[in-house]
């Protein structure tokens, strides 16, 4: 079993910055896909980026403000968040895919609420 705790979420007025974690209760040196979902009051969880085999990718909604990375030292990752807008608002998710024995295995945080005021 694998644990994800998210903390870094808050209340930020329109403009300013925060930064979201995510601790991984293992090594995440082998783990090549992660990243972060959002997903906003009466809408559909919705990618927000990702760290694949190395590479970033982000969606079109967040390119230029937000930056994802990881710390395989100390088991964590990272969403910089800049710039933010009211529509940025969204419960945030980091997930990590886990191959254990002969498949991979999704595992989620419990989610972190971010509020963005105009």
């Amino acid at each position: 079993q694998v644990q994800l705790v998210e903390s870094g979420g808050g209340l930020v007025q329109a403009g300013g910055s925060l930064r979201l974690s995510c601790a991984v209760s293992r090594s995440i040196f082998s783990i090549n896909d992660m990243g972060w979902y959002r997903q906003a009051p009466g809408k559909q969880r919705e990618l927000v980026a990702t760290i694949i085999s190395g590479n970033t990718n982000y969606a079109d909604l967040v390119k230029g403000r937000f930056t994802i990375s990881r710390d395989n030292a100390k088991n964590t990752v990272y969403l910089q968040m800049n710039n933010l807008k009211p529509e940025d608002t969204a419960v945030y998710y980091c997930y990590v895919d886990v191959f254990i024995t002969d498949n991979y295995y999704k595992y989620w945080g419990q989610g972190t609420q971010v509020t963005v005021s105009s």
